[in-house]
């Protein structure tokens, strides 16, 4: 199977309505803000997304999420081996990994493992033999930026009370206490991506793998739901997808994206520029 020809550039244009899309932990779950009051969504974030469409479109995904996970290893490292044994830590591992999963060699990944040598204590701590282990590390060819609302974001929060355990082991019933819940009233966010064929080379990324993103990124909050975002909350509008004629591509990933950041309007709508030879294909959401 060839890997992918052309350069990719895509965006998905989402609505959130009452819902917290992406919560910092740092900041009491508040929703993600610059310093400006734009909303974010961290890459992070939008790519554990598409790794859980991924994995209900039943492709192999190295980075599960615990709830969602369809084998029983205990963590990455055990998935890795009972997947690559033997051929873990050698040279031989970037290509199988990326021959194994999807996101390894959509977004890439790093392997780390710790030297196998047995007489570890004899070495000096930066020996070339020393306990100093092996990285291997595999850029992937699929890029994702975090999303922005095109305009600041109102935040409400509400007092919630909630009933929690005294002794915290559920043995002793204590009494009421508040918390917070938050959320963001309304906003139109966009994010943007690239997908990279001298890098899909290294990774043996197809077009046809390229075609399974771009089937699940309209369905990227489907089946998606918590109490923080609630069914129908989270809509993805549109995905433009913008495929070029070569692999280096017609125009910069910049100069692309900024075509649709100067025409996309508050509600989400917008009228794109043409670039010559370049002709967007506009995706409507699931």
């Amino acid at each position: 199977m060839s890997t992918l020809q052309n350069k990719i550039d895509f965006a998905v244009i989402l609505r959130v309505k009452n819902a917290n899309p992406n919560g910092d932990p740092l900041n009491g779950n508040r929703p993600r803000t610059d310093y400006d009051g734009y909303g974010e969504i961290t890459d992070v974030c939008i790519k554990r997304k598409i790794r859980d469409r991924l994995l209900e479109n039943g492709q192999s995904v190295f980075v599960q999420s615990d709830d969602r996970k369809n084998d029983d290893a205990k963590s990455l490292k055990a998935r890795a081996e009972a997947a690559l044994g033997k051929k873990l830590g050698s040279s031989e591992t970037a290509k199988l990994a990326c021959e194994t999963w999807f996101d390894v060699r959509a977004f890439g990944q790093l392997f780390a493992f710790k030297s196998d040598k047995k007489d570890k204590k004899d070495k000096k701590e930066g020996d070339a033999d020393g306990d100093s282990g092996v990285s291997i590390g595999i850029r992937g060819p699929v890029t994702v930026q975090s999303a922005f609302s095109i305009e600041p974001v109102d935040i409400s929060s509400t007092q919630i009370t909630k009933s929690v355990s005294g002794e915290g082991d559920g043995t002793k019933r204590g009494s009421d206490t508040m918390g917070m819940k938050h959320r963001v009233e309304g906003g139109i966010y966009v994010c943007y991506g690239s997908m990279n064929p001298q890098l899909a080379e290294r990774t043996l990324f197809s077009d046809a793998d390229a075609e399974v993103i771009k089937q699940i990124l309209p369905k990227l909050f489907e089946n998606d739901e918590s109490s923080a975002r609630p069914a129908g909350s989270m809509e993805v509008l549109k995905v433009i997808w913008w495929k070029h004629n070569c692999k280096s591509g017609q125009y910069s990933s910049a100069k692309v994206h900024r075509t649709l950041k100067d025409s996309i309007q508050a509600d989400g709508s917008f009228q794109l520029p043409e670039l010559a030879g370049l002709t967007p294909e506009v995706i409507e959401g699931f």
